[in-house]
């Protein structure tokens, strides 16, 4: 037997009781479901899922713009707040984030110390490298030499 899941009151009707207001950070918590990376997660009329600060900013600020993200100023994946709210482009939400490799695109130099320029960066999809540093890893591994 199918049915379609029991949802009552407009999205936004839906949304306002989930949200708890964090007077000292201003942060308006999600309190309901969440996705597994940790972001509110809303049951609209039709039976769809959305992302709850996803729904927030386009009910409050307006639609987001193709090719962009949702950005958290306040880095609270459970903020609903449009105030926190910031489309951004992929490159420059992970850029603003806390990951591994957050922390190795902002990089500007290698271990050694050499800087990353355009004209002395090996790039590939696994990892960044730089030219001087690379060619002396190469001409190591081909003599036999231990690169440290």
């Amino acid at each position: 037997m199918s049915y379609a899941p029991r949802v009552y009151g407009t999205g936004y009707e839906r949304f306002v009781p989930k949200v708890e207001i964090d007077r000292e950070t201003g942060c308006w918590n999600w309190t309901a479901s969440t996705t597994p990376g940790g972001y509110g997660s809303l049951s609209l009329p039709n039976g769809e899922r959305c992302v709850a600060h996803r729904f927030s900013y386009e009910h409050h600020v307006g639609p987001i713009p193709d090719g962009l993200q949702i950005d958290h100023l306040c880095r609270n994946r459970r903020c609903v707040n449009p105030e926190h709210l910031e489309p951004v482009t992929q490159r420059e939400n992970i850029l603003r984030g806390e990951s591994t490799a957050a922390q190795r695109a902002r990089q500007t130099h290698c271990k050694r110390g050499h800087e990353f320029t355009p004209d002395n960066l090996v790039q590939t999809v696994r990892y960044r490298s730089c030219k001087t540093c690379h060619r002396q890893r190469m001409y190591a591994r081909r003599h036999g030499l231990v690169w440290v």
